[in-house]
């Protein structure tokens, strides 16, 4: 085994927000929250099984697939399916789940995969929080002890 020296996960993981990533900011690509559009493309080994249809067709809606289809990594996901596939039956060996989270980890199907291809999901615009929810801060208490008081039942 070797030693020593850089391996490609050693060191921390690069954040896209991190002031001294502002050097490399472009380097990184935004997927559209919504994922890719459009056919399924054709399944490219042999024989498809149910199981291996569904996930098949799911993943080529996740954000991940347009840079598959750019890169024409077809052939790799139609792989990582068929493993996945396998993987997921109760008689399935360890090694067969490690190898699904590293194509996995390959594919950018994982946050640790998408930080090592440098890809982030645009974000959702989220609906406001109802009234309820909001507080002020006149009416949040100072203490532990306070909000224990603001339970019914709380001691006090």
């Amino acid at each position: 085994m070797a030693k020593g020296g850089a391996r490609a996960r050693s060191g921390p993981a690069p954040d896209p927000t991190a002031l001294r990533r502002e050097r490399d900011a472009g380097e990184w690509t935004i997927l559209p929250a919504e994922g890719r559009q459009g056919a399924t493309p054709d399944w490219p080994l042999t024989e498809q099984t149910d199981r291996e249809d569904d996930l098949w067709v799911g993943l080529w809606t996740k954000p991940q697939a347009l840079m598959w289809e750019r890169y024409g990594q077809t052939i790799e996901v139609a792989l990582y399916v068929r493993r996945l596939a396998e993987a997921e039956k109760a008689d399935a060996g360890v090694n067969l789940g490690t190898l699904v989270r590293q194509m996995s980890d390959s594919l950018g199907l994982t946050t640790p995969g998408m930080r090592a291809n440098r890809w982030r999901v645009d974000r959702v615009e989220e609906e406001p929080a109802p009234a309820r929810w909001a507080t002020s801060a006149k009416a949040a208490p100072n203490s532990a002890r306070a909000r224990l008081r603001a339970v019914p039942g709380g001691s006090g």
